[in-house]
């Protein structure tokens, strides 16, 4: 349900910070969300620090946006321990400085999005969604959150 993309200046982050940026941001999204592991994507992009600019200048130093298309119908204090989770980990997990991390956060209505070929269910309705699934697709998505 949620998608992350981190996109940030060249050369970007080796794999296993990106490994270890995903788990974290899926793990912080399923704490304030409650939401299954298994919906979240996290995408990483890279673009040249000469395509990337703040103030109508390029940035100077290293960057990150982690940009979050997510479920209408969180609470304000979820929608900010989601921002400033994602803030944290990104600096421990990179080593980069706070004032170099920017993160938005769309949300999108559940009946806008569609995930695995389904229209999504409204927060809090997970497990009536996920028992409506065919066989094949449940035991699919249980299997992602078991290769954790």
């Amino acid at each position: 349900m949620p998608t992350y993309f981190v996109t940030s200046t060249a050369p970007g982050f080796d794999p296993d910070t990106k490994a270890a940026l995903a788990q974290a941001i899926t793990r912080i999204h399923h704490e304030v969300t409650g939401a299954q592991t298994y919906f979240a994507e996290v995408i990483f992009q890279v673009v040249d620090a000469g395509s990337y600019f703040i103030g109508g200048q390029p940035v100077a130093q290293d960057n990150v946006l982690v940009y979050g298309h997510i479920r209408k119908g969180r609470s304000e204090d979820q929608l900010q321990a989601l921002i400033t989770g994602i803030v944290d980990q990104v600096a421990a997990l990179a080593g980069w400085p706070a004032s170099s991390i920017w993160v938005y956060l769309n949300e999108l209505a559940p009946a806008h999005m569609a995930e695995f070929g389904q229209l999504l269910p409204a927060p809090g309705q997970e497990d009536a969604w996920f028992r409506g699934l065919p066989d094949h697709l449940r035991a699919y998505l249980e299997g992602l959150s078991q290769a954790r």
